[in-house]
């Protein structure tokens, strides 16, 4: 780029990495290639709480300069600020934030601003609305009620004039607003509607309207993409098969995502979703735009250092030592398709009695807070907590207690592999109690896995799932992620013992079925292809699991030579940085907008 942009990320995760999102943010923040691109970073957000200290209000690594909350002023730009929290009704936190790389230690340090707008002024947002309803067809009345909406909406002019304020637009380079997911929307769509020539770019981390449909549809991504391919070739829409679907707020603002000057797409099917939303998006410029993953090399001593203590902890809770070890890290969602984990394990358990071989699976996840560690240490001591659980807070929360009702009815039958599920954040002895060893820390279970599990039903991308690639282990995703299509980029037609491709939606000879037909793919139809493919993936993990020093050693540089092409420096450069660039060459007719 001819003059360094200031770029502009409205996203949630602006002071904690809650998921993907905060994890994108990480990598990209902590690139040399981002840092040597871009003059300045900006993060907007809602202020999602008032309660707390002012020193925690930006989060772990945080520096507040200002806050009207705590009579702070630290900043400059306090007089400006002032002025805006008059005009909207808001309160306004600013500073700034560092990111660090885990392993390396590099940092980025972007600004921050955090908008309250619980208490916004009625006219200037209903003046908004009106626009927003005029020039891209969002009937606000419709979806306001709902905080996750109207929040979003509220916060999108008081942030345009917030970056005005802190001098975003005054450097003679382009500003560009990144819209992370529906989330950033608003934000982006004000930009388009003020005078300065903002340019828009809509990260497309995943297609909600779409998630929605998978998710709550028993077949799943058996149906789903077998309908969508099917609809493509009849040039028919999201709302042509599965109904109207504007009564959901989140369709109504990615369907504005086409007005956006550029979007990125993380993964491949994320780009056919988009263009299953309306005809328009078929004329949209769309980048594909993978994330990137850890790459960080590391000997085979230190490999069997982390499995050793793996295995040592499963000493500790089952009274023996497996063979393998075997981890799924995820969020505790319907999209993890966490069930067919153990279908594989089902058989996996058969050919393990044949081999003599055994294997441990942890699975690390939960759908609430972190457990307080008086209470991990308490349930540990009381019924030998994370082997066995018990139904309410704070160990089982309802979504956790019916994972655990299929975990249970596997271990009952299983003789060779077991499942311990930990439902807490982090992994240290903090965190998940005496039993432990006392040296273990998050990154073990990243280095020391054999074979990492990421069967989702919907997986945009998927950074969690090949996490573990770059320490040499065996990574099993399903064919709809995202990161199943990067890896294919990648190798071309090589081969690579590290990650096996579990394709849910082959139909067995069904896919000449009519649309109305595969419509009807129900959760027996769909336990019948999930039965044939767990029972192939079960016997291709244990063909590549590697069975002594040599193979342990080819399977953590096959590893880390595939991560290495996947890092963020690699993506940042060919992906994300072109896109942005695309987004500032756009050209703009202002005249054209409503005033």
């Amino acid at each position: 780029m001819d003059q360094k942009p200031t770029v502009v990320h409205v996203t949630h995760e602006a002071t904690g990495k809650i998921g993907g999102i905060g994890a994108v943010l990480e990598g990209m923040f902590t690139s040399h290639a981002y840092d040597s691109e871009v003059a300045r970073t900006i993060l907007v957000c809602p202020l999602f709480s008032t309660e707390g200290h002012a020193a925690d209000r930006l989060g772990p690594g945080g520096q507040v300069l200002y806050s009207s909350l705590d009579g702070m002023i630290r900043s400059n730009y306090h007089q400006h600020f002032r002025r805006i929290e008059d005009h909207f009704g808001v309160e306004i936190v600013y500073g700034r934030r560092q990111f660090t790389d885990p392993m390396n230690g590099v940092t980025g340090q972007p600004e921050i601003l955090l908008i309250d707008v619980s208490r916004t002024e009625k006219a200037p947002i209903d003046q908004f609305k009106g626009q927003l309803f005029r020039e891209f067809g969002i009937r606000s009345d419709r979806y306001e009620w709902l905080w996750d909406f109207e929040q979003w909406v509220r916060l999108g002019p008081p942030a345009i004039e917030a970056l005005k304020a802190i001098g975003a637009t005054d450097h003679g380079a382009s500003t560009i607003i990144v819209a992370h997911e529906f989330m950033g929307i608003p934000t982006a769509l004000a930009s388009i509607l003020d005078s300065h020539d903002f340019k828009t770019v809509f990260y497309a981390h995943e297609v909600a309207p779409m998630r929605k449909i998978v998710e709550e549809h028993p077949g799943h991504d058996t149906m789903f993409y077998n309908v969508l391919h099917k609809a493509h070739q009849q040039d028919l829409y999201v709302n042509d098969v599965f109904g109207d679907q504007t009564h959901f707020f989140k369709y109504a603002l990615v369907n504005a995502a086409r007005y956006c000057d550029n979007i990125l797409a993380v993964g491949d099917c994320v780009v056919d979703e988009l263009k299953f939303m309306a005809p328009e998006f078929g004329v949209s410029d769309i980048d594909l735009t993978y994330n990137g993953i850890p790459a960080y090399e590391i000997s085979l001593a230190e490999k069997y250092e982390s499995r050793e203590k793996l295995r040592q902890y499963s000493r500790n809770l089952l009274g023996w030592k497996p063979d393998f070890i075997f981890t799924h890290v995820t969020r505790l969602v319907p999209s993890k398709g966490l069930w067919r984990d153990l279908r594989v394990l089902e058989h996996m358990d058969q050919e393990f009695a044949t081999l003599g071989k055994t294997a441990v699976l942890f699975v690390l996840s939960t759908e609430t807070h972190r457990r307080r560690e008086q209470d991990i240490h308490r349930m540990e001591t009381e019924y030998n907590w994370p082997v066995a659980h018990r139904e309410g807070m704070p160990d089982l929360s309802g979504g956790e207690a019916s994972y655990y009702a299929g975990v249970q009815e596997f271990n009952a039958k299983s003789r060779n592999v077991k499942v311990v599920f930990i439902n807490q954040f982090g992994f240290d002895p903090r965190a998940c109690g005496y039993r432990v060893p006392s040296d273990m820390e998050f990154m073990d279970i990243r280095k020391g896995s054999d074979v990492e599990f990421g069967q989702s039903i919907y997986e945009p991308f998927g950074i969690a799932q090949l996490e573990p690639l770059t320490f040499g282990g065996i990574c099993v995703v399903t064919n709809v992620c995202g990161c199943a299509g990067f890896v294919k980029a990648v190798l071309g037609k090589q081969a690579v013992p590290n990650v096996i491709f579990a394709d849910y939606t082959e139909l067995n000879g069904d896919a000449g079925l009519e649309i109305d037909q595969m419509l009807r793919i129900d959760m027996g139809y769909r336990n019948r292809i999930e039965h044939k493919i767990s029972e192939k993936i079960a016997l291709e993990i244990c063909v590549r699991l590697p069975k002594n020093d040599a193979e342990f050693n080819r399977m953590l540089q096959s590893g880390y030579d595939l991560a290495r092409h996947m890092g963020w420096e690699s993506v940042v450069e060919k992906y994300v940085l072109k896109s942005l660039h695309k987004a500032v060459k756009k050209k703009h007719d202002k005249q054209l907008l409503a005033v």
